[in-house]
């Protein structure tokens, strides 16, 4: 610390050191630029494939009033589409989480914070137990054919485990959960347009949520945590 420095700023100096002790300061606005990119284009997949498979149910339908029974095969709607948005789901995530991942790394460099330390720790538990809740329950919404719960189930839980986790890191993560959270509840509203609200959450949230993180934080390549401005 430097002996010139006047009593506040030497304070200043000792509060920072201790947020950057207690908080994980290295998430990248561009992780969560670049999550809800994934998000969106994961919705516009999954929307085609709901579109079509609807479109294909109905073809089928049509065909089977004028052709034999044997003569034409037809697949569930639901195990059809299943199956699809599963593989769409699945990388949609591990889009999101490699990019993410890569981002927050590039973010530890620059700030010189170790990627994976006590506050990483504390942050990956506190969100990874709401998430395994929401997970099981989830899993059971499908097994019960709930499906028009899901989305905002996702939602919900995932809200839920960024506002658990938010202590650990900028406040900024709190209001993105809250966001959700807003999101999953009305959504429970309007069973059935799922996709839309799982787009704007995950999606147009994230994407806004990156944007400030950037501006604020990471545009001039440092961190200052009592001002909330780069310096």
């Amino acid at each position: 610390m430097d002996s010139n420095l006047s009593p506040v700023d030497a304070l200043q100096n000792i509060r920072q050191m201790m947020d950057k002790s207690s908080r994980f300061i290295s998430l990248s606005g561009l992780s969560g630029i670049s999550a809800g990119v994934c998000a969106l284009i994961g919705a516009w997949q999954a929307y085609g494939v709901i579109h079509n498979a609807t479109t294909n149910k109905a073809v089928a339908q049509l065909r089977q009033a004028y052709e034999a029974p044997s003569s034409f095969t037809q697949v569930d709607l639901t195990d059809f589409m299943g199956n699809k948005l599963f593989i769409i789901a699945s990388a949609t995530f591990i889009g999101a989480f490699v990019t993410a991942f890569f981002f927050t790394w590039l973010r530890s460099q620059k700030t010189n914070v170790p990627l994976w330390g006590t506050q990483a720790r504390r942050l990956l538990i506190n969100t990874c137990v709401p998430m395994l809740a929401g997970g099981i329950y989830l899993l059971a919404l499908i097994q019960n054919k709930a499906y028009g719960l899901i989305a905002p189930g996702c939602l919900i839980f995932y809200g839920l485990a960024l506002v658990n986790a938010s202590k650990y890191t900028l406040h900024e993560v709190r209001l993105l959960g809250y966001g959700q959270l807003i999101l999953g509840c009305i959504n429970l509203l309007y069973i059935g347009q799922g996709l839309y609200f799982w787009a704007a959450g995950f999606g147009i949230l994230h994407i806004i949520y990156g944007a400030i993180m950037w501006f604020k934080y990471e545009r001039s390549h440092s961190y200052s945590p009592n001002s909330g401005q780069a310096s």
